[in-house]
C-alpha cells in the first residue's frame, strides 16, 4: 500500500510511467531527478503520510525501497 502511493507520487512528480517506478529504481538516476525534484518528493511524502522526513534521512533515500522502508518505520 505506501508503495502504490509512492508510486503514484513518483510518476505525478517526475512524470514517469507506473510500469517504470520499482523498488529497487534509484530515483536520481532512473528517473533523472534532480534535487529539487527530490525536495519535492519529500514535501508530497510528508503530506500523503504525515510524516516528518529529517534531512539526514533524505540523504540516504537513493531508491524507492529506501523510501517505502522509511515511511513503513515512521508511521
Amino acid at each position: 500500500m505506501v508503495f502504490e502511493k509512492l508510486k503514484k507520487i513518483i510518476c505525478e512528480q517526475l512524470e514517469v510511467e507506473e510500469d517504470q517506478v520499482t523498488m529497487e529504481s534509484n530515483i536520481m538516476d532512473d528517473f533523472d531527478a534532480d534535487s529539487l525534484d527530490l525536495v519535492d518528493i519529500v514535501m508530497s511524502v510528508e503530506d500523503e503520510f504525515e510524516v516528518e522526513v529529517p534531512e539526514d534521512a533524505v540523504e540516504k533515500m537513493k531508491t524507492v525501497g529506501d523510501v517505502v522502508k522509511f515511511i513503513e518505520e515512521n508511521i
